[in-house]
């Protein structure tokens, strides 16, 4: 079976080393465009731009519009763009209904400049974001954060499968881990889902415990990790370009233990 994967841009998720995605956190458009233009070159496979950290955008979707098409602006042609409204229940950092969230995403889209959306799992509104960024030409992310504790194996997998079946074409679980077994549990998941999936999972633990799952996910299957240029948008996040080089590393050891391709017959 071959391994599922999504290309954005000229970057493809799923294939080989995982992709290095790189928060922006800034108040105001006309920073997270200055920031934006001021990454180092090569740190960032793709940019996701925090809306929720956006002074206003939550009752002004606007704000996020302009943002949105600032950060692409200063973007490298080949880079992707993630737009990202995470709400404060999953770990963000500005208060927004169901109704206001749905009216913020559904702008983003149509502003037409995001290569891809994120939608929590758990959104009221979900069905019709995931239908609207299609129609629109963007792929989804659909995500579920748990930054109090780690659900089990079970209930992990659980989650990357409804992801799934709701139409995203990035599954993406963060969860926050207190012991060694929690961090199992994440790769574990990641594993049962990745053998059968027909998409790929960008799945990490949070928190110094969870640094491994950032710079391991090629060995079980998670195609995308988060990798920070100053601020970080969760525990555990670490440096962009330190990043590259661990995953290079991984990817290097995996490349060279595979068996050599079979002569064809």
């Amino acid at each position: 079976m071959s391994t599922p994967t999504l290309t954005l841009r000229s970057v493809t998720l799923g294939a080989g080393r995982p992709a290095v995605c790189v928060p922006v956190v800034e108040r105001t458009p006309a920073d997270a465009a200055r920031v934006t233009a001021a990454l180092p070159a090569g740190a960032a496979d793709v940019v996701e731009l925090r809306l929720d950290h956006l002074t206003g955008s939550a009752t002004d979707p606007d704000v996020a519009v302009r943002a949105v098409a600032g950060v692409r602006a200063a973007l490298p042609h080949g880079t992707p763009l993630l737009a990202t409204f995470r709400t404060v229940r999953e770990g963000g950092v500005q208060p927004a209904d169901e109704d206001a969230y749905a009216t913020l995403v559904r702008a983003v889209l149509a502003g037409g400049q995001a290569d891809a959306v994120d939608v929590e799992l758990a959104a009221a509104h979900r069905a019709d974001l995931v239908r609207r960024a299609h129609d629109a030409g963007a792929a989804v992310v659909l995500s579920h954060h748990d930054f109090a504790a780690t659900p089990p194996r079970a209930r992990l997998l659980a989650l990357l499968r409804e992801q799934a079946a709701a139409g995203a074409d990035l599954c993406k679980i963060a969860v926050m881990p207190h012991d060694v077994d929690d961090v199992l549990a994440l790769l574990g998941a990641t594993a049962d889902f990745a053998r059968a999936a027909d998409r790929p999972a960008a799945t990490m633990a949070m928190g110094g415990l969870g640094v491994v799952t950032r710079l391991a996910g090629e060995v079980v299957g998670s195609a995308l990790t988060f990798g920070s240029v100053g601020s970080a948008s969760a525990p555990g996040q670490v440096d962009a370009t330190a990043l590259h080089g661990v995953l290079a590393l991984v990817h290097g050891a995996l490349v060279a233990d595979a068996p050599p391709p079979s002569d064809p017959v």
